[in-house]
């Protein structure tokens, strides 16, 4: 069984579609092992983005992702990442395929709804960051 770490990003949380997200995940096979709805702080998001620090973007990136609540989730499921991958959609939503996530929900590349790992090795240090063992079921 594999997981994955899924980050409902501010602005969906902000138009109340969460639940709307979470039922893709569900309705596409995987299973929710742990969900939370958090409000990171501005440590956390450079922590969580640091691979990205030297990017133009990172301040921008970390603003966004402080500027409200999130929702994380560890995914799971056979071929989880890929399924979760292929429900988000391009980066920029005016790329994703209709009907994905980003193309529904996201208003931009900087507000594009979600965020979910990019390899299995990503999606093991990204749950670590915010679930312990005991909190995945």
């Amino acid at each position: 069984m594999e997981q994955t770490l899924s980050i409902i990003k501010p602005d969906a949380v902000a138009k109340n579609v969460v639940g709307k997200i979470l039922d893709r995940f569900e309705s596409a096979g995987l299973r929710i092992a742990a969900t939370r709805k958090m409000q990171l702080s501005r440590a956390d998001a450079e922590a969580f983005y640091a691979v990205h620090a030297e990017r133009p973007f990172f301040g921008e990136l970390v603003e966004f992702m402080i500027s409200g609540p999130v929702v994380v989730s560890v995914l799971e499921g056979v071929n989880a990442m890929s399924i979760n991958r292929d429900l988000m959609g391009a980066t920029n939503p005016k790329e994703a395929a209709a009907g994905t996530i980003r193309a529904d929900f996201a208003d931009s590349i900087d507000a594009n709804a979600v965020h979910g790992s990019d390899s299995v090795e990503n999606a093991a240090n990204e749950i670590k960051f915010f679930f312990s063992d005991r909190e995945i079921c």
